[in-house]
C-alpha cells in the first residue's frame, strides 16, 4: 500500500493555480504540490505527442515527489494527455484526474437553451475534447467552439488592461456568439480565461452565463474523494503547500500572486526527460 502523500496539482505555467486556488479554498485540510512547466510553455500549439510526453514527464516528478493523485489543471493537458497517461502509464496505486470532465459532466445543470459556447487555446478546439465528452453525458446539447489565440499572452505578459485586450476579447466573444444566436452559456475552458473576466463580461450580452472550471474542477474533486475513499486515505492532510515550476522560481513566485491570489515562495526543478 503506497503511504499518504500531496495532491498534485500540474499545469503548462501559471493559469492552471486559478483552478488550485478553487481546490484548495474548497479543501484546504490536504497537502499539496503545485508543478508549473513554465520553461516549456505554451502547450496549446504543440502537438498531441510533445503534450502527452512533457505532461506524463512532470505527473512522473510529482509521483516522484510523493503524490498518488495528480490533477492536471490544463485543459491542453487534459485534452491532449490525460486519457494516454490513464490508459497506459499510471503505476499501481496513482491516480491521474483532468479539468475537461467535470466541466462537461455538469455543463447541463447551466444552460436552457442547450447551447453553449466554448471559448478555449487552439489545442484545445482542435482536440475536440469538449465535443466529444458532452455528447457522451448530454447529446441533446449543442456545442459551440472557438479558439483565443490572444487571449494567453495577453495575461502572462500583463496587457490585461490594454486596448490590444479589450479589442481581441470583444472580437473573439462576438465570433463565438455569431455561431449560434442560442448560446445561453459559454465556458471559459482555459485556466488563464478567469483572470480576463471583467472584460469578457462586459462584452458578452448579460443573459449569457460565463462560467470558469475551478469552482466546478474543485467541487467535482470533493465528491470523487467521497466516493473514492482508498485514493482519499493516501491524502496526506497538513494542509501544507509547495509551489515548483521548471523555469525560474523568483519570476514564478512574483507573478503567481495574480493567478493565486497569495504570495507564494516557488523552486525550481527539473523534470526527467522520458525516453
Amino acid at each position: 500500500m503506497s503511504t499518504q502523500g500531496p495532491i498534485g496539482v500540474f499545469d503548462s505555467g501559471y493559469g492552471g493555480l486559478t483552478v488550485f486556488k478553487e481546490i484548495h479554498e474548497k479543501l484546504p485540510q490536504y497537502d499539496y504540490i503545485y508543478l508549473g512547466d513554465n520553461a516549456r510553455v505554451p502547450y496549446g500549439t504543440r502537438s498531441f505527442e510533445t503534450v502527452y510526453e512533457f505532461t506524463k514527464e512532470c505527473v512522473f516528478k510529482l509521483f516522484d515527489l510523493g503524490c498518488n493523485l495528480v490533477i492536471l489543471a490544463c485543459n491542453t493537458a487534459s485534452a491532449k494527455a490525460l486519457r494516454s497517461i490513464q490508459q497506459n502509464d499510471l503505476p499501481e496505486g496513482k491516480k491521474v484526474l483532468g479539468v475537461i470532465r467535470p466541466t462537461t459532466e455538469s455543463i447541463h445543470q447551466y444552460t436552457k437553451t442547450n447551447s453553449i459556447g466554448i471559448l478555449a487555446t487552439q489545442g484545445t478546439v482542435l482536440s475536440q475534447s469538449y465535443l466529444i465528452e458532452i455528447e457522451k453525458f448530454n447529446p441533446e446539447i449543442n456545442v459551440y467552439q472557438h479558439a483565443c489565440p490572444f487571449w494567453v499572452p495577453l495575461v502572462e505578459n500583463n496587457e490585461i488592461n490594454s486596448e490590444g485586450a479589450h479589442y481581441f476579447i470583444q472580437k473573439d466573444i462576438n465570433e463565438l456568439l455569431s455561431q449560434s444566436p442560442d448560446i445561453d452559456t459559454i465556458v471559459l475552458a482555459c485556466t488563464h480565461y478567469p483572470i480576463l473576466y471583467p472584460i469578457i463580461r462586459k462584452y458578452t450580452p448579460d443573459h449569457i452565463q460565463i462560467l470558469a472550471q475551478g469552482e466546478l474542477v474543485a467541487e467535482s474533486l470533493a465528491d470523487y474523494l467521497i466516493r473514492h475513499p482508498e485514493v482519499e486515505e493516501k491524502c496526506s492532510k497538513e494542509g501544507k503547500l509547495a509551489f515548483y515550476t521548471t523555469d525560474d522560481a523568483k519570476d514564478f513566485s512574483e507573478k503567481a500572486f495574480i493567478f493565486f491570489g497569495k504570495n507564494i515562495e516557488a523552486k525550481s526543478i527539473k523534470v526527467n526527460v522520458c525516453s
